[in-house]
């Protein structure tokens, strides 16, 4: 069966309480010019490359007019008054790399018809691909319900409590007891699980449509059973010695792939906070954006280690941010984020082959090492065949340990064999030389991802001080008057 694929899907609400926008957002994606009637800022994105399409899709009783991005966002935020209102929705979703531009456009608008417009959400959406290998599109979704007649709905409304008699409760100061509940369903925690599920099952499907063999999941490695390399069998004798501690060669495999698990979560940690980052500095108003050449200079000047040690590592550091930002050409945040992005997808393709790369060692391992148990204990298999019958059973007790161990070998080493598999000792041992110095090569790769991963750190970190230092000075100075 061909390898599924994990699917990450993220799904994240646009707030005006973390300084975004629903017109900005719309602009960064469709790479347009968007100006927001709400606080009067003009977004313009029309430089930004890798916008292979961009679309509007409305329910029925939609105005018309929606389809223009411009007048649906603003609309947007026009109802929304407050500063911490949530203003849209949004799920993002990698594109399979085997399906055509044209399959790929069809798959969207079919998930996106069927499990958000049908359900009367206003949808836009981009498909993004900058030719680097990662395919995939972003979904903006409107958060109020629609009335019949084209006008903004509330989302939410007042609820009162009632007795078991189907009564008002009263609440002691001359009201009744009530609540807040959702006018639609479209909050609903279990929501994500099911659009996730759908965006996978409608994958496959156009997968399977185009004679493609390649599935997705769209539950986490963990759910699935197979969210880290897993651990080789260690078995009863190398448990003990292991217990004894006594390394045994199993137990070498198991701390390296230990070893392994923790370098895939580290690096994944990073490139999930820094990707956050700067998907959030872009979409600040331009006003507002962090400068990388400001944090640069910021950075040398922010807590300036005082001993020659510090120093040292301080001046290293910075040469590293230097030659990573200086290597890839990158001058603006935009630029940083799109570099993340591509770490984030390069990250995957160096995960999926170590993981695949343990995996098949795991299972040659295994197979050369009940060919040597066969092998070790196959002259005391041959020796009970010429022991008389009356001193077979003393035998068997004598010998029962081996005994167990060369029938375990020699079931293991048929069923091998009855499913196609030649038994080929050396083959295996050389595929695994093979698997273990490609492993080595991408492990020493993801390595190198994590020290340009730390290299960027020091910008967010030095972006976040200043945005402390920035709110304790407003702090201070108190409200104006």
């Amino acid at each position: 069966m061909f390898p599924i694929d994990f699917c990450h899907i993220p799904v994240s609400i646009i707030k005006r309480s973390a300084g975004r926008s629903a017109v900005a957002a719309a602009a960064y994606r469709s790479g347009t010019k968007l100006t927001n009637e709400w606080d009067g800022m003009t977004h313009d994105y029309t430089r930004k490359g890798g916008i292979v399409h961009a679309e509007i899709m409305l329910p029925a009783h939609a105005p018309p007019e929606f389809a223009d991005r411009s007048i649906l966002w603003n609309s947007v935020e026009q109802i929304e008054k407050a500063r911490d209102s949530q203003l849209a929705r949004e799920i993002e979703a990698a594109l399979p790399r085997e399906l055509s531009g044209e399959q790929q456009l069809a798959l969207v608008r079919a998930y996106v018809k069927d499990n958000f417009v049908d359900k009367g959400m206003c949808a836009d959406f981009a498909i993004h691909d900058k030719g680097t290998g990662n395919p995939h599109v972003h979904i903006m979704l409107t958060l109020r319900p629609l009335k019949e007649n084209g006008q903004w709905g509330a989302k939410c409304r007042k609820a009162y409590d009632l007795d078991e008699n189907g009564q008002r409760i009263p609440d002691g100061k001359g009201g009744w007891k009530n609540h807040r509940e959702d006018t639609t369903d479209w909050n609903d925690k279990g929501n994500v699980e099911i659009w996730r599920a759908a965006w996978a099952a409608y994958t496959n499907r156009a997968l399977e449509s185009a004679g493609r063999p390649e599935r997705i999941d769209h539950r986490s490695y963990k759910r699935q059973g197979i969210d880290k390399i897993p651990s080789v069998h260690l078995g009863p004798a190398a448990s003990q010695m292991e217990k004894r501690g006594i390394r045994t060669d199993k137990g070498e495999v198991n701390r390296q792939i230990a070893a392994d698990n923790k370098l895939l979560k580290e690096i994944k940690a990073r490139i999930t906070r820094l990707y956050r980052w700067s998907k959030a500095e872009t979409e600040k108003p331009q006003t507002q954006q962090s400068s990388l050449t400001a944090l640069w200079e910021a950075q040398q000047q922010l807590d300036a280690p005082r001993t020659r040690t510090g120093k040292i590592r301080a001046l290293q550091e910075s040469a590293a941010l230097f030659s990573f930002l200086q290597a890839n050409g990158i001058q603006s945040m935009q630029q940083l984020h799109e570099k993340i992005a591509d770490m984030n997808s390069r990250y995957y393709d160096l995960r999926g082959k170590i993981v695949k790369a343990e995996r098949r060692i795991t299972t040659l391992t295994e197979r050369g090492e009940m060919w040597e148990q066969y092998n070790q204990y196959k002259s005391i298999h041959k020796q009970l065949a010429k022991v008389k019958p009356e001193k077979r059973e003393q035998f068997e007790q004598r010998h029962s340990r081996e005994l167990i161990l060369y029938d375990a070998a020699a079931r293991y080493l048929k069923e091998l064999k009855d499913s196609g598999e030649a038994i080929t000792p050396k083959a295996w041992q050389r595929e695994i030389d093979q698997l273990a110095a490609g492993k080595q090569t991408d492990t020493l790769a993801m390595k190198a991802m994590r020290e340009d991963l730390k290299a960027v750190e020091r910008l967010r970190k030095t972006a976040e001080q200043l945005s402390r230092q920035e709110r304790d000075k407003s702090h201070d100075r108190g409200p104006e008057r």
